[in-house]
């Protein structure tokens, strides 16, 4: 998918806090959740996310969606990764 569509995409649907990461190699984040939805796409690196009793690695051009409130495991590979994510806050 196209960087620019994808953002447009984001906006469109609700995701107004849209940023570019760049997470370090072997980055491990231990059980936790977000009080925000993310969708994510891939742009290198891999990224290996567990929830639910799944488990699943994203890699480039993948695109990745959680949402708010469910509890996961965040694996960064070898080389790390860089994504261009998605947040949609809840309505207040």
């Amino acid at each position: 998918m196209d960087l620019e569509d994808f953002k447009a995409e984001l906006l469109r649907d609700g995701y107004e806090d849209v940023q570019m990461r760049e997470i370090p190699a072997n980055t491990f984040n231990d059980r936790h959740a977000h009080d925000f939805d993310v969708r994510a796409l891939m742009l290198d690196g891999e990224l290996t996310l567990a929830w639910d009793g799944q488990e699943r690695t994203f890699r480039r051009g993948e695109v990745f969606v959680m949402e708010a409130g469910c509890p996961h495991v965040e694996q960064f590979g070898a080389a790390g990764a860089r994504y261009l994510v998605g947040r949609r806050h809840a309505a207040v």
